[in-house]
């Protein structure tokens, strides 16, 4: 996993907050606007899937209640890609075109 906020919150295999991204040590800057992020690892038992990466313009923009919105929207996610088994992919798209 690459270093920065997604490689800390990967490693830790929780959510983080940073209420400053300028004060995080090994910061990696891919938008310069951005002040503040939330990262939320997605993980299939052991394996590790990805990040939720959202930046901010504003300092200390994120909280517990965004933390709870983004949890509960990977929990939905994942359960919706993997129709309730972590082993297999769903055979069908979750959410097909109408």
């Amino acid at each position: 996993m690459t270093p920065g906020i997604e490689g800390a919150a990967a490693a830790r295999r929780e959510t983080l907050i940073v209420a400053d991204v300028d004060q995080f040590p090994g910061h990696i800057t891919c938008d310069a606007a951005s002040r503040s992020e939330i990262v939320v690892p997605l993980f299939r038992g052991d394996e590790l899937l990805g990040v939720l990466d959202v930046d901010s313009p504003r300092l200390n923009r994120f909280g517990d209640a965004e933390k709870a919105v983004l949890e509960e929207l990977v929990k939905t996610l994942l359960e919706q890609l993997f129709d309730g088994d972590a082993a297999l992919p769903r055979t069908r798209p979750a959410f097909a075109a109408r």
